[in-house]
């Protein structure tokens, strides 16, 4: 979702392939919680009328689609790095352009290239998550216009329940190559001070955060830090 983290293997070739096999509908619901069952949905980006909105990691652009059908914006560019996700995720949605327009690119040159594009940018434990935070910042405030906003869903710890990071440090976690074998990719599971600060740098204000707890229980059930922050207008 916007995420491999090497040149020469789609570490999100895996991702989502089962249940897109099985379920091609437009979700009808959209959450921002870990586990994709309650707490606040699409009403935290606002009202999204005659917006242009960028989903940031999107994968097989389930939350992309739901947004395009559901909350009528101008136009939704799901914008993900993975070769297999953007097949998948054209594969389902491509007839709901051009509301909703699919791109394969690594998130950062493409918000580079895109300056004042947008007017919201959000990701669902997507490429927040998977790329370096001092790169996607600043090229996020640079794509969104005066006024604009960025809100996003990260994990609170890590899934097996160690706390996150106090410094904007990635760690390794397990990951597959198309073939199978087994690797690692980054992941940045940072504390609430550290995205604020992060935030900060990169010039966004108006900065807020909510932790949205695990619902249920288990081995890798985690909350959700759900964060929100503006481009001076």
């Amino acid at each position: 979702m916007g995420r491999v983290t090497t040149s020469t293997a789609d570490l999100w070739h895996h991702y989502g392939r089962a249940r897109a096999t099985g379920d091609r509908t437009v979700p009808g619901t959209f959450y921002w919680s870990w586990g994709q069952d309650t707490g606040p949905g699409p009403e935290v980006l606002g009202d999204l009328a005659g917006r242009c909105v960028g989903d940031l990691g999107a994968g097989t652009a389930r939350h992309a689609a739901h947004l395009a059908v559901h909350h009528p914006p101008a136009q939704v560019i799901a914008i993900d790095a993975s070769p297999a996700q953007h097949a998948m995720a054209t594969d389902l949605y491509a007839h709901l352009a051009p509301r909703l327009r699919i791109v394969q690119s690594d998130v950062v040159p493409h918000l580079q290239a895109m300056p004042g594009a947008y007017d919201v940018l959000y990701s669902v434990f997507g490429a927040l998550d998977f790329t370096a935070p001092r790169e996607v910042l600043p090229a996020a405030a640079v794509a969104l216009q005066p006024g604009g906003r960025l809100v996003f869903a990260t994990l609170a710890h890590y899934l097996n329940g160690a706390p996150a990071q106090p410094d904007a440090v990635a760690a390794d976690i397990p990951a597959k190559t198309p073939d199978g074998e087994a690797t690692t990719m980054r992941r940045w599971v940072l504390q609430e001070h550290v995205w604020v600060k992060l935030l900060d740098a990169a010039g966004f204000t108006n900065i807020t955060t909510d932790l949205l707890p695990a619902t249920t229980g288990g081995p890798r059930t985690a909350d959700t830090l759900l964060v929100s922050a503006y481009i001076p207008s």
